[in-house]
């Protein structure tokens, strides 16, 4: 039987693959409508590139599988965060597309699978057949233009209707169980097939080709969650070492000092597909998280990416989720430390921890993570069982 379901996401389908598109593109027997976020009226005076995305809606959806469409939704009202009644204004409108484009596609029996508590206010002017809230963040923690108590709110009402709540983290886990009993820990995931190619001999990709060894190498959106402080401080104690950071920034994310190390190296956002050659050459991998309340529950995607890679891992005590990997994988419990165990997990000798990570990688594998989905919307009865 052909599922279907609607996606409200909270990431764009291009240019790289979060959680979002591993789920959906791993989704059996489901024809899916997939709609990017939108932007606000006032982001597309500010950024060119929303400026684009504020008029994506009126070309039409974009079939990127031959069972996934992409929709754009259009451009929306800033403070929907602060303000609940601008948020259903908002939602309001997003369901008038939505709906337009299902009449379109001839959707009509499908499963609503949401990623934001703003997503509590469409309830009430959208059809379907059950509600997913896949939780990934801790949004009241969001900087920027919000109140934490009303986007604590909507998530509330969001996770009480919906039929089933998944979430990524321990944290993040017990808050919705509170809400609804039928809530489901699942963490992120690697694409262990391509992460693990780094685990092989690779060419040197040509942009690495003069950077000395030893190299410490960071992969992930350069934002202020990062604590590229600590890596700054590394970096001039280390001139020794090398530093390389890939991923795209976030404006003010990366301080002028660091640039000025010249032993730290940025290259910029990086096609997905080419990663694991660049990985290849790391001698250590970085997950570099600040102390806060946002980072506390995170699952990070480049964490279980690293795992994949077999290579020593170094990371900073946050997010909690990766003290179980404590071990084969080397935890800074402070500033202070954390050039100790750059230092010992560049010396490692022991085969097993490498073993011990790849074995993680393997069961942290998007494949296994989207199987313990689907036999959970099984369970509840959000999917048919094909086996019956």
């Amino acid at each position: 039987m052909l599922k279907q379901i609607i996606c409200l996401s909270t990431s764009p389908w291009h240019p790289f693959p979060t959680r979002k598109q591993q789920v959906m593109s791993r989704l059996k027997d489901a024809r899916i409508l997939y709609f990017n976020p939108p932007v606000t009226y006032i982001a597309r005076f500010k950024d060119k590139s929303a400026a684009h995305s504020a008029k994506a809606h009126r070309k039409g959806g974009q079939k990127v599988a031959e069972n996934i469409t992409v929709y754009s939704l259009p451009p929306i009202l800033p403070f929907y965060n602060r303000f609940r009644f601008i948020n259903r204004m908002n939602q309001r409108k997003i369901a008038r597309f939505v709906r337009s484009v299902c009449r379109a596609e001839r959707i009509d029996s499908a499963v609503l699978w949401v990623y934001s508590p703003t997503s509590a206010d469409i309830l009430d002017c959208i059809t379907y057949r059950g509600i997913v809230y896949d939780c990934v963040d801790r949004h009241s923690a969001y900087k920027g233009f919000i109140k934490p108590e009303v986007v604590d709110g909507m998530e509330r009402d969001l996770a009480r209707s919906a039929d089933v709540v998944f979430a990524t983290a321990s944290g993040l886990y017990v808050t919705l169980k509170g809400y609804n009993p039928r809530t489901y820990l699942v963490p992120n995931g690697a694409n262990y097939e391509l992460f693990s190619k780094a685990q092989l001999s690779q060419s040197v990709p040509d942009r690495m080709a003069d950077i000395p060894h030893p190299i410490f190498g960071f992969i992930g959106t350069l934002q202020p969650c990062i604590d590229l402080s600590l890596l700054e401080e590394t970096a001039r104690k280390r001139p020794e070492w090398s530093f390389v950071l890939i991923g795209s920034e976030l404006p003010g994310a990366v301080p002028d000092s660091l640039r000025t190390c010249p032993n730290v190296h940025f290259l910029g956002l990086l096609p997905h597909e080419e990663l694991p050659s660049y990985a290849a050459q790391f001698d250590v991998c970085l997950n570099l998280f600040r102390r806060s309340r946002l980072s506390k529950d995170v699952s990070p995607l480049k964490f279980y990416e690293y795992l994949a890679t077999g290579k020593p891992i170094v990371s900073t005590l946050q997010p909690e989720q990766v003290q179980e990997f404590e071990g084969p994988v080397y935890i800074s419990r402070s500033a202070s430390g954390f050039e100790e165990k750059c230092a010992e997990a560049l010396a490692e000798s022991d085969p097993s921890l490498r073993e011990q990570r790849i074995e993680w990688g393997k069961e942290s594998s998007w494949d296994g993570r989207v199987r313990s989905i689907e036999s959970i919307l099984v369970e509840n009865g959000i999917f048919p069982d094909d086996n019956r």
